[in-house]
Parts: C-alpha cells; structure tokens; sequence
C-alpha cells in the first residue's frame, strides 16, 4: 500500500537504549512520516506525535528517562492530550507502580503493573489475539479479533476500566491496549506483527492527521 499522501506527519521516538528504538522507526519511515529519534525534550516537543517504545525492566527504563531529564516533558506531552502512542513499556509506565521494580512509574493513571501468575510461562512470548473492546481507529481494516506479537512478563492493570481498549487472555484477561483522548498504548508489537502490525501503525499515523 502507498504511504500517507499528504505532508509527512512528524514523529517523536523517545531514546532511552530500548531494544526495538530502530525497527519501530524503520516502520514509520516505511509508511512515509518523518521521524526523529532523540533523547532531548527539545527536540521532542516539536513532533506532530510521540512514540514510547521499549523493552526492558521498570527501574532500569525509569533511570534511563530520568537521567536525560525526560519524564515529566513526557507527563507534560500527555497531559496536554497530544497524540502519543506507548508500546510494551511504552503502556506499563504509564501506570502508578510496577511489581518488577521500586522506580515509580509516570503516574498518568491510577493503577499498577502486575506480573503473570505462577502457573504461567514468562516471558509471554509469541502471537496472541486481541480483542477490541470498543472502536478505535487504530483498528480500521483489521480483522476483528486480530492477533499480534507479544513479548512481555508484566502487563499493566488500570483501575479505570474504561481505559481498556482492547484484552487479551494469558492465564487471565489483561488489558493489551489502552487508550485515552489522543493517548493509544498497547501492550504488543506492532512492528513485530507482520503486516497487520503495519496497518496498525498506519491507523496511527491517520489518527495524528486528524488530531493535530
């Protein structure tokens, strides 16, 4: 499929050494936005959209955005309800606390991030399905009940259940997207799910045209 027709839309990727930072981007770049990647708030603040990717552990992403002075720019980008999507760690730290750590997380919604029971594998790794809980645009020409790739052993549990976007069941139903004014975050990876992960993405980049 062609890439965005109009003026490229310009995207943030949040640089604090996660794993998937260049996939993510080659994705975007990909589908025709413009794309930085930076660690400086200044830099970011100029962005039509910001993407939080990451792997990796509470504490050590905490320390990481700290230590380049990015969390609160990042509370700040949220809070004035510019469109921002989260994904993996990206969604867990939005949360008030971690169970793998003893870093706060942002804070931006009550709630905590748990781990899988006991009787379940950890990592929960592989192909899962989704299923939506309301519409979104970021699920336009997807199957219903699409899957994607997972990689994760803690997922995040908001109180306010209407945040809920989409759930997915590994030993127990998780909330495996989120979503909140221009804020989407997911729990999967779209630029690890194929060519569905790649619509999903474009839904994005659609949802930014018309929300900036």
């Amino acid at each position: 499929m062609a890439a965005l027709s109009r003026k490229n839309i310009k995207l943030g990727i949040i640089d604090y050494a996660a794993s998937n930072l260049r996939s993510v981007e080659k994705a975007f770049t990909h589908l025709g936005a413009d794309v930085i990647v930076s660690s400086k708030s200044e830099e970011l603040d100029k962005v039509d959209a910001l993407i939080f990717p990451g792997q990796g552990s509470n504490d050590s992403a905490m320390q990481a955005l700290d230590k380049a002075s990015l969390v609160q720019p990042i509370v700040d980008f949220v809070k004035n309800d510019r469109p921002f999507l989260g994904i993996c760690m990206g969604l867990q730290l939005l949360m008030q606390s971690s169970e793998e750590g003893i870093e706060p997380c942002f804070g931006l919604f009550d709630g905590s991030v748990k781990k899988f029971s006991g009787k379940m594998k950890v990592p929960h790794m592989g192909w899962n399905q989704v299923l939506p809980t309301r519409k979104h645009q970021v699920f336009n020409n997807l199957p219903i009940e699409p899957y994607f790739y997972f990689v994760h052993s803690y997922y995040a549990d908001p109180l306010d259940k209407n945040l809920v976007l989409a759930t997915t069941d590994y030993g127990n139903k998780f909330a495996s997207a989120i979503s909140y004014g221009n804020l989407v975050a997911v729990q999967f990876h779209p630029e690890k799910s194929g060519s569905i992960g790649l619509e999903f993405y474009r839904n994005f980049l659609q949802f930014v045209k018309v929300n900036v």
